[in-house]
């Protein structure tokens, strides 16, 4: 039975993810970079139960920022390896 638990699990908290990745992607890079001067934990909820997300700025180049979204829902062992996704959003190249 415990594996039909981590399976609901895993997908409660990929609609959480799907959602803050939604969220943080359409930002601009300049806002991206603003906003994740420092690493963003805060708790959402969703259906009624409350999870964990974490935002980071993982790199700034020249050409783009990468941004890694971790969520659990802060329980102990499965919220030792959250549920991740990390995007790029292009920064825009003067023209010339």
């Amino acid at each position: 039975m415990r594996y039909a638990t981590d399976m609901d699990r895993g997908e409660e908290w990929r609609k959480v993810l799907d959602s803050e990745v939604r969220r943080w992607s359409a930002m601009a890079c300049e806002q991206l970079i603003s906003e994740l001067h420092d690493l963003q934990a805060y708790e959402v909820e969703f259906d009624s139960k409350k999870y964990q997300v974490e935002v980071e700025l993982l790199e700034n180049t020249g050409k783009y920022v990468h941004v890694m979204v971790a969520v659990d829902d802060g329980s102990l062992p499965a919220s030792i390896s959250p549920l991740t996704h990390s995007f790029i959003c292009s920064k825009s190249q003067p023209t010339i």
